[in-house]
């Protein structure tokens, strides 16, 4: 007898239908067609043993499954659900008549209990748009599919619940959420607060620039100067995640199997920190079997690269096109998948090997011409592409021991916020949400400037050797500093207090 059962396929961060065809006839062995991979091949042991333990027939003539379309690789070990489901109701031990209705998708344990699976989120948004009425799946990964509205999601525990089910001999509620009624609260940070840094003033404005118009920062300081510390706080003082953007960084993360258990929605923005050691594939995404890599992981958040110059500079530099085009292409041989990186990027580095280049107090005892040769383990292009650099002094030892406290994230927060609503109204009419996504186009709208702002420019282009991205990017960090100023045209000392962001540049440092 021939059946179909119905599951889903995840690429990139979308997904796509696979039906699961079992075919039980006369003859031998056990054959699965339709480009399956390892661990969908040794789903065979698992399925077996579910069934068995589970007082269930395991037929021993020929079984035949097809995951269709056939010229589609199947990744994972999610398959081993709708097979099982598939040969019972090939068997004829259940009911095939609901069959047709289910995405049915879930590991399983040899002794019948479901394990996660990843990608549940775009899995159900394409049952949706397919029109299914239902999608079963193990019961952690429930929170995380009833997000999508207009589809039954029912979370199930044990193979038995899904065959009961079927044939109509148990009812299982379909789980309902409504992520919207609490998903428009203020994000709660209790372990961080820029109220905990002493001084550090011109920093904490910096920052302020930066999550307000979406602007890269780098920090170079000495050691023990708050660079880290000062990045860690980014994240409270961003603005909170819209609905469309919480979608999307989850989807994200649900491909990558980086939601907890029973988690919905992400209501919080991204913090991603990895190791100087990661590789291409882990910091950009790809691989054997592609996966987000974690600039893809950071969409919509902040991606924290401290001590820059210890990352391999393939490494680095692999970053330069996904920082341009704000998404990632993978691309293999049967295949190409894009993931989305539209990060903002923080990182620190030291000044030279020893760190104390540029100290108030410390001697640098690095040789002549070793500063320069650690800078450029940083490229042009890649500083090219960082609108702020801001150089970290220590704090005084006055300014530590002080009792004053410094002003809360919260206040900061409320400013930013601000901020990105003037940009909001102003990009309406575009994809875009913050000044430093502008293309040229809408620079040269946007950011018009009188003849006396052109002149400082003209001046600064010369001194420090800017390149024409450099000139643009300058051009919208002051264009940010007016929306914060609430300032309609950009005025010379917004402007001047961008130029000011650019110290790292070849001309500028270290001289």
């Amino acid at each position: 007898m021939l059946v179909k059962t119905f599951g889903s396929a995840v690429y990139g961060v979308d997904a796509a239908t696979i039906t699961v065809e079992v075919n039980i006839c006369q003859g031998q062995h056990y054959f699965m067609v339709g480009l399956p991979d390892n661990a969908v091949k040794e789903s065979w042991s698992r399925v077996e043993s579910a069934l068995r333990v589970n007082k269930y027939n395991m037929p021993r003539i020929r079984i035949i499954v097809n995951l269709a379309p056939a010229d589609i690789r199947k990744e994972g070990s999610a398959y081993d659900l709708p097979i099982a489901i598939g040969i019972l109701a090939a068997s004829e031990q259940i009911q095939a008549t609901h069959l047709s209705k289910y995405i049915i998708m879930g590991e399983l344990s040899l002794d019948g209990k479901l394990q996660p699976i990843k990608g549940a989120l775009p899995i159900a948004i394409q049952a949706q748009k397919d029109g299914f009425e239902g999608f079963i799946l193990p019961k952690q990964n429930a929170r995380e599919a009833a997000i999508v509205e207009g589809i039954k999601i029912y979370g199930v525990e044990h193979i038995d619940e899904v065959v009961q089910f079927l044939n109509d001999e148990k009812e299982l509620e379909p789980l309902s959420i409504k992520p919207k009624d609490d998903f428009f609260q203020i994000n709660d940070y209790n372990a961080f607060d820029f109220a905990d840094v002493k001084g550090q003033e011109n920093i904490k404005r910096a920052l302020e620039i930066a999550a307000a118009g979406g602007h890269n920062v780098i920090l170079i300081g000495p050691p023990g100067a708050g660079k880290t510390m000062l990045a860690k706080r980014m994240p409270t003082i961003l603005p909170p995640l819209s609905l469309q953007e919480a979608l999307e960084t989850t989807k994200i993360h649900s491909v990558a199997g980086k939601l907890r258990k029973n988690s919905s929605l992400l209501y919080q923005r991204p913090f991603r920190s990895p190791h100087h050691t990661v590789s291409n594939a882990a910091l950009v995404g790809g691989g054997s079997n592609p996966q987000p890599g974690e600039i893809s992981l950071a969409h919509n958040g902040v991606l924290f690269l401290d001590e820059l110059p210890e990352f391999k500079r393939d490494v680095l530099e692999v970053m330069r096109q996904p920082m341009e085009e704000r998404k990632v292409n993978i691309s293999r041989t049967r295949f190409t998948i894009d993931y989305p990186a539209n990060f903002m990027l923080i990182a620190s580095m030291n000044p030279c090997p020893c760190g104390y280049y540029n100290h108030p107090e410390k001697d640098c005892v690095c040789a002549p011409g070793v500063v320069h040769k650690y800078l450029n383990k940083i490229s042009g292009p890649l500083l090219d592409r960082i609108d702020l650099h801001v150089e970290v002094i220590p704090v005084k030892l006055e300014d530590l021991s002080s009792k004053r406290t410094s002003e809360k994230s919260e206040a900061i927060r409320n400013r930013v916020i601000a901020a990105r609503q003037i940009q909001e109204k102003r990009f309406a009419d575009s994809a875009i949400h913050c000044n430093a996504q502008m293309a040229t186009n809408q620079t040269n709208v946007f950011c018009a400037i009188d003849s006396a702002s052109q002149n400082l420019l003209n001046n600064a282009m010369k001194r420090l050797g800017l390149s024409a991205r450099a000139y643009e990017r300058i051009i919208r960090v002051a264009r940010t500093i007016a929306d914060l100023d609430n300032s309609e045209n950009i005025k010379m000392e917004h402007l001047a207090e961008a130029i000011q962001f650019r110290s790292l540049d070849r001309e500028s440092w270290a001289a």
